[in-house]
């Protein structure tokens, strides 16, 4: 769910207008939430005159310090149980104890005090899903100040309440403060990552903000993880130890240079042979005008077989992200029909062979929306995949780009899969790891399998440098090694990002096993016969043509001369 985050004012609550001074008499019950909501606040969105359009709805919590991540995740919990759209609930802001936000129009004609009477009805459920304790709801005016949400119901005569409000307000603006100097400070890192929206559907927050909140959940599991451990450790063990090639930096660790060994790995390709490739390459990069004509050349390759009906039928639509981005019936990925809860073979996912038809080697598939993701598991499950590439953030420039499709922590049933995350671990900036425990709950069967999510591919255009993508395809290939399934390799359409991945990896193994003809653009076209689109735009295929020029020159240093 995509949200605006807010961060330069928040919304002046109400307070009683019966009582003296404004001040409310009565006090709020500790067990059931109360909506709030002052006289003559509750006009629609359009209304004239009203500042930033609409009144802002808040959420107060009794967490004297909520942060952006738990507020989002609340809203994100509230809408999708009151049935509205993605785009509903903007300019999100956490102030001290609250989340506040405002509501677009939309086909419930729900407004801010509706929003607000929702939460109080659905005060329970909202508690559970999120752990958060719910003390009010309600509306208020757009304040250009700062000041923290006050809760608008005080026992008269406790000041001791109002005080301490006041206090949670000057805290709060320290640490807005703080964090105001933090992000100058970050400033030129965060122009260079982008704003790769991982915070769930929180568009505006940074990635290193997402990572502080990574580094804090880690923090506060680490006890339990080490008690648990003890018990049950062939169910529980953390990335850094099934994967590490050396000492690995504690979750805290801030830095971003890769902690596994840089040097390429072993490869089968002779100096000569890596000197012509090379050469080649580079030429390549350097004829402007030929990779121009190459690029003309695959823009007007037409596939064959090339039909995509499965796709297009009507009741499959509604499975596909991009219309544009479909797999072709030849190549694409069938489920078992009477498994799948729609009783439906169709998932918007392709095989891509390399040399062996009967074993493919990647899976090409988009990012999965919320109404797949049981499709998605069921795909993972049956193909016995163990390795998940992931070329997206979840967010982008304020676009959903893919649904979660795993739990923030501890397991969720997609239909009959149930996922547990195990451990997540930034290794550096770039990238992250997951490990999942995946159990078909009708056989009882369980496995384990690893994500690995890149994050330092902008929105637009392509990474800046060459170095951390190989890198990542590094680590990706170690924790594959001597597997036979096929990789899962996804974007949001599964067709730029993703196709420029498989083709740099599936060159760069050919190379490996000592392949001495290498035709980059031929590779591509052997990959567009099995699906659509793969490698969008000529940036993509010059990057791809530049990283394979790279790693075979690192190779060529490696070998013995």
């Amino acid at each position: 769910m995509t949200h605006v985050v807010e961060k330069a004012s928040s919304p002046k609550l109400p307070t009683n207008p019966d009582s003296p001074g404004g001040k409310s008499t009565t006090q709020a019950s500790p067990v059931q939430a109360t909506t709030q909501e002052k006289k003559g606040v509750g006009y629609p969105s359009s209304a004239p005159g009203n500042e930033g359009g609409s009144p802002y709805a808040y959420i107060v919590t009794n967490q004297s310090l909520l942060n952006l991540y738990d507020g989002v995740r609340l809203l994100d919990t509230l809408a999708e149980r009151i049935h509205l759209t993605p785009s509903t609930l903007i300019n999100v802001s956490v102030v001290g104890p609250a989340v506040t936000f405002r509501v677009q129009p939309n086909k419930h004609n729900l407004t801010a005090s509706g929003v607000a009477d929702k939460a109080v009805a659905e005060k329970n459920f909202l508690e559970s899903e999120t752990g958060l304790k719910i003390l009010h709801s309600g509306v208020g005016e757009k304040n250009e100040g700062s000041a923290l949400p006050v809760l608008s119901r005080v026992r008269d005569g406790t000041r001791w309440v109002f005080l301490t409000l006041v206090g949670v307000a000057c805290v709060g603006g320290i640490l807005v403060g703080a964090l105001t100097i933090a992000c100058l400070r970050n400033h030129a890192n965060n122009l260079a990552s982008g704003k790769l929206g991982l915070v769930p559907e929180a568009g505006s927050a940074t990635l290193f903000e997402y990572q502080d909140l990574c580094r804090q959940h880690m923090a506060a599991k680490s006890l339990f993880s080490r008690v648990e451990g003890a018990t049950d450790t062939s169910r529980v063990s953390s990335v850094s130890s099934q994967f590490s090639d050396a000492a690995q930096p504690s979750p805290s660790s801030h830095s971003s240079t890769p902690s596994w060994c840089e040097e390429p790995a072993q490869s089968n390709m002779d100096i000569s042979t890596g000197h012509m490739i090379l050469a080649y390459m580079e030429d390549h990069l350097k004829n402007k005008d030929r990779l121009l004509k190459e690029w003309e050349a695959l823009c007007s390759y037409q596939a064959e077989p090339s039909t995509v009906s499965m796709a297009q039928n009507e009741n499959n639509m509604k499975k596909n992200r991009c219309p544009g981005s479909v797999p072709y019936d030849h190549s694409r990925v069938k489920l078992k029909a009477e498994i799948n809860p729609s009783r439906t073979d169709y998932i918007n996912a392709s095989t891509i062979i390399e040399h062996d038809p009967r074993m493919p080697a990647y899976i090409a598939t988009q990012g999965p929306l919320s109404h797949t993701i049981s499709d998605f598991w069921q795909m993972v499950w049956e193909n016995g995949c163990t390795v998940i590439v992931m070329m997206t953030a979840l967010v982008e420039d304020g676009e959903k780009q893919c649904d979660r499709y795993w739990p923030d922590e501890g397991s969720s049933l997609y239909h009959i899969y149930e996922v547990n995350l195990v451990s997540e671990h930034i290794w550096c900036n770039d990238f992250l790891v997951r490990s999942f425990y995946l159990k078909n709950v009708q056989t009882q069967e369980t496995r384990t399998l690893t994500q690995f999510h890149f994050l330092s591919w902008p929105a637009q255009g392509i990474p800046n440098s060459t170095r951390p993508l190989l890198d990542f395809r590094r680590k990706v290939n170690k924790c594959y090694r001597g597997r036979s399934c096929p990789i899962i390799v996804h974007c949001s359409d599964g067709t730029g990002r993703t196709g420029t991945y498989i083709l740099i990896d599936m060159v760069l193994n050919r190379m490996a096993k000592g392949v001495k003809e290498i035709d980059i653009a031929a590779t591509l076209e052997h990959i567009r016969d099995q699906r659509p689109g793969m490698v969008r735009t000529k940036d993509q295929f010059e990057f791809a043509l530049t990283a394979v020029a790279e790693e075979v020159n690192a190779i060529l240093k490696a070998l013995p001369q």
